[in-house]
Parts: C-alpha cells; sequence; structure tokens
C-alpha cells in the first residue's frame, strides 16, 4: 500500500463528498481510489468513512485523522518545496501574518523593494491584531511584537522593542514636562488598554526603579488612538519606538524622561519573526527575513538620527 497515495485519496473523498467525484479529479477510476481507502482502514484496523448508497460521513475515528492526514500532506507539500527552493530561486506563495499598525509603517512600504527583487514570489498579507496558530492559518511566518510565542517556534529578532513617553510640544510648552516619573500623576497621561495593567509605568534607571500609577482623559486598546490624541496636543503617551519614532525625528512628538527605561512590566524585548520548525529550509521566507534585517537596520530606521 502506498501510504501516501492512500492518505490524498482518503483526504479527496472528504473534500469532495464522495467516491466518484474525488476518483474523477486525481484522474483514478473510482474503483481504485475505493481500494486505496480499503487498505488505508484495514492498516489503521478502524473504519473512517461511513459510507451508504445515497451518504458519506465521516466517523469519530476519521475526523482526528482528517486533520492529522491534512497536516502530513501539507509538511511533505512543504519539504518538496523547499527541496526545489533550495536549487531555484525564491518562488511561490509566502503568507504572513502581523500587526495591523506595523504592516502599514514598516512592512507595507517594503513590500514593492521585496517582489521587484524575487518576481517570482507572491506575497499573501494577512494583518490582524490577534495571534494567529501558523498551522491552522498555514502562515509562513508570523511578526510578533515582545515576545515569539510559542516555544514550538523557530524565531529571529529583527530590531529591539521598547516604549518612549513622549507628548507633542504645544502640549509641553502648555502643561511642562515631567523632570522624575513621579511628576507624571500631575499630568494627563493617555492610558493604552482596558484593564490596569496599562495605566501602571514602569521605570528603571541603573539601580533605581519607580512604578506610577497613572490616569487621564483618554484609555484606549488601540496604539494608534493615542498616536494621535498625542499629536493633538491631548496629554502625555507611553508607546512603542516602532510607532513613534518617525514623529519623534519630525519634531511632531517629543520624548520626556529619557534617561528612563519605560515599559508596562511586561516581558517584550523585541520584534521577531516567527516561523514553524518545518519552514526551516525555505528559501522564500529566508530572503524575506533577510530583507527585512537589512531594510530595518541596526539600529533600526525609526530610532536612528
Amino acid at each position: 500500500m502506498d501510504r501516501f497515495a492512500s492518505l490524498r485519496g482518503f483526504v479527496a473523498v472528504v473534500d469532495h463528498g464522495g467516491f466518484a467525484p474525488a476518483a474523477r479529479s486525481m484522474g483514478l477510476a473510482t474503483s481504485s481510489l475505493t481500494r486505496q481507502v480499503n487498505a488505508l482502514e484495514a492498516h489503521l484496523g478502524t473504519v473512517l468513512l461511513n459510507r451508504s448508497t445515497r451518504s458519506l460521513s465521516l466517523t469519530e475515528a476519521g475526523s482526528q485523522y482528517l486533520a492529522d492526514a491534512r497536516r502530513i500532506l501539507e509538511e511533505l507539500a512543504e519539504a518538496d518545496r523547499n527541496v526545489r527552493e533550495a536549487a531555484d530561486r525564491p518562488s511561490g506563495t509566502l503568507r504572513i501574518s502581523l500587526p495591523v499598525a506595523f504592516a502599514k509603517l514598516h512592512v507595507s512600504p517594503l513590500l514593492p523593494v521585496f517582489l521587484k527583487r524575487y518576481p517570482d514570489v507572491r506575497i499573501e498579507l494577512q494583518a490582524t491584531d490577534s495571534v494567529v496558530n501558523l498551522v491552522e492559518e498555514r502562515i509562513d511566518v508570523a511578526i510578533r511584537i515582545g515576545s515569539p510565542g510559542s516555544d514550538s517556534l523557530i524565531a529571529r529578532k529583527l530590531a529591539p522593542h521598547h516604549r518612549i513617553v513622549c507628548a507633542s510640544p504645544a502640549y509641553i510648552e502648555g502643561c511642562g514636562s515631567p523632570s522624575e516619573p513621579s511628576d507624571l500623576t500631575q499630568h494627563n497621561c493617555l492610558v493604552f488598554g482596558r484593564d490596569e495593567i496599562g495605566a501602571t509605568w514602569q521605570f528603571t534607571k541603573a539601580k533605581q526603579s519607580q512604578s506610577v500609577r497613572v490616569e487621564g482623559s483618554l484609555k484606549a486598546d488601540s496604539s494608534e488612538v493615542l498616536r494621535d490624541a498625542a499629536l493633538a496636543d491631548l496629554g502625555l503617551v507611553l508607546l512603542p519606538s516602532w510607532l513613534i519614532g518617525q514623529d519623534i525625528k519630525a519634531g511632531a512628538l517629543k520624548q520626556i524622561l529619557g534617561d528612563w527605561q519605560a515599559d508596562l512590566g511586561t516581558d517584550l524585548d523585541g520584534i521577531y519573526a516567527a516561523y514553524l520548525p518545518n519552514r526551516r529550509g525555505s528559501v522564500k521566507l529566508r530572503c524575506f527575513i533577510d530583507f527585512l534585517v537589512e531594510q530595518f537596520g541596526a539600529p533600526p530606521y525609526w530610532e536612528g538620527a
């Protein structure tokens, strides 16, 4: 029995809803496909499909086996693609998942350059602030901000990640600038999130540390909303350097308490490209990650002078 042929046959029967249409799609006789699935069931010692003259359905064992069969076939196809890519230039579809704001600011402007450099690669980009399952969503690489996520993923650090306290020049002129973290209690602070974590700003300098409970007129679960509010002179904000670095360079925002390292007390230290181990040999993936590292620079361009 050809195990992989039987797996493909089983999945095709499920996808097409019957043996006859599945056989036609595969260019096989219905009897040949039936023998493949029968042989697979005999090998496993269980029934995968409930058959009748008018309907076909998965057994409980069949439902469990189907997910594994799809994964195995996808990994085999990926292994084949990796070998072919290794002998040729990057080609095929690269599926990318990344946060919305980071996509707009730092990745989508670079895609035309990447695609001109590698014309045989096609990009499918999923911009979402949710942490997606790379297996279920069939994602080749996810850009993760803070930490890579699961220990089962391979991760490469693309850039550092840290937060900056800042405000507009007009706000500073009208309300002054805090000289110590404790002074923040006298200012209108724009808070990220809907829980108490975002309202506690933590600061470290040498061996000193301060934790300040801040409050203000605006709380939002969107960093972009808070950035826009700060640009509109509403108050002080604690945001990632990749989001407001260009605003600081342009003079639209000014860094405050720059001699302190600020964060929200979470273990968030980098911007990572994370991918599954079975994607390790993908040339198009390696080229894309190398491209981002090259384009971002060290230090990244949004923090450079």
